[in-house]
This record gives C-alpha cells, structure tokens and sequence, in this order.
C-alpha cells in the first residue's frame, strides 16, 4: 500500500481527486470506461465535490455504492443523499450509469443478490471493479464491514445484508468483490483514526480494515490521523 500524508482534510480531499480524475483516464483508455464503487460518510463529501467540478468522460463512467443504511428514500442518513447533493446531481452522467443499492425493499436477501447481478453487468463475472474507495472507522471497519459481523465470513457473495450498526442495518460490498478490485482508494482523515491508521497500513486482518488487500492501494490521510505511522517510526 501506498500512503501519502497530507496536512488537512482539504488537501485530501483534493489528492483524492486528482487520483480520481487520473485513474478515469486510465480506465476509459484501456477499456473504454470506467466503474467507480463510492463509499458514504462525512469524510468523503468535499472529495465528491470536487470532483462534480471536473470535466469527465461522464457517459462511460458506472457509479455503484458500496455501501448504504436500511433507510427509506432521500433519507438524510442515506450515503445516497449525499453522493446526490454532492456530486451526482451535478454532474451529465446518464441515469443508467448510476446504480444503487435497493435498500428499500423487504426481501434484502433477494435485493442483495439482485445488486450483484447489477454489478456483473458491467464488471463481469465475477465482478472487477476498477477502483473501490473506502474509509476507515475507529473501529477499523470499512464499508459496512464491521467487527463481529457474520458478512466478514462471506466468500461467495460479492453483496450482503449486515445485522444492526449505529442503529441500522446495511446492505455492502463484501471482501470478495472489493478484493478482486483493479484499485483501492482509502481516504482517511482526523485525530479520532489514529490509532487504528497504523493497524490498516499493517494490514492487521484482526480489524475488517485490515482484510482488504494492498496491493494497488493508496492511503491517503490527513496529518492527524496518520499521526499515529509518525509514532511508530
């Protein structure tokens, strides 16, 4: 893994664009476009924003989710909401290119299982995706990967429904499909991730974090969450 230290989360969320912007090109170049798995959080919000701004080849660009709340439509707690507000809704990228998570439904399991058909369309099977960004909670999950959750065991589906998690129950990409990913973008930022920073740079697998692999990864962190790397050099 590759990690670049930024002084504040503006900065990050500048070079999370720039990577962004970059790794586009790169895809639609190779193989004539590009499928984007975006994470939700407060984190991410000026990186989305910023890169509503740029001028992208929109028309062969796939946005999926990674993951999203068991919460009805345009709630505000939605990764939905915001992925619209800052960048969706700004952007000439074709309704069809935008696919979500069928959070909504009643059968989870079926719609689970339908979101990975949604993801072989373009990605094939199984599904590759150009490049996942994710986060980093204090707890060391990603996505809705979190510790103690049976998905963690999940190998031979690439979407699953997890139990309850800060009060609600969530649909996500598991280990297999984000592992199988051509890049992963983590974007961490504050003091509240350092301690767990220097776990993920490890690859400690006894954080859902540290289970995703590194190779073609590129952490990028503010100066007070990656305090923690400082410390230990």
């Amino acid at each position: 893994m590759r990690t670049e230290v930024l002084p504040d989360a503006e900065k990050v969320a500048q070079r999370a664009t720039a990577v962004l912007v970059e790794a586009t090109r790169a895809a639609v170049a190779a193989r004539g476009r590009f499928l984007l798995a975006l994470s939700g959080g407060r984190t991410p919000a000026m990186m989305l924003q910023a890169l509503s701004e740029e001028d992208l080849p929109w028309k062969v660009v796939h946005v999926y989710q990674v993951d999203e709340r068991i919460a009805p439509a345009d709630n505000p707690q939605r990764n939905l909401t915001q992925l619209r507000e800052k960048l969706l809704d700004h952007i000439p990228i074709p309704a069809g290119n935008v696919h979500t998570m069928p959070v909504e439904e009643e059968d989870l399991a079926a719609a689970s299982a339908r979101y990975a058909r949604e993801l072989e369309k373009y990605a094939g099977s199984p599904a590759i995706l150009d490049l996942v960004h994710l986060g980093l909670g204090a707890d060391g999950h990603t996505a809705s990967l979190v510790p103690g959750d049976p998905v963690l065991d999940i190998a031979d589906r690439d979407v699953a429904t997890t139990g309850p998690f800060a009060g609600r129950r969530r649909m996500t990409l598991t280990f297999p499909v984000l592992n199988r990913a051509r890049s992963v973008l983590w974007v961490v930022t504050g003091k509240g991730k350092a301690k767990v920073v220097p776990r993920l740079s490890a690859r400690d697998r006894s954080i859902p974090a540290g289970c995703v692999r590194s190779a073609d990864a590129v952490l990028l962190a503010d100066e007070a969450a990656a305090s923690g790397l400082a410390s230990n050099e």
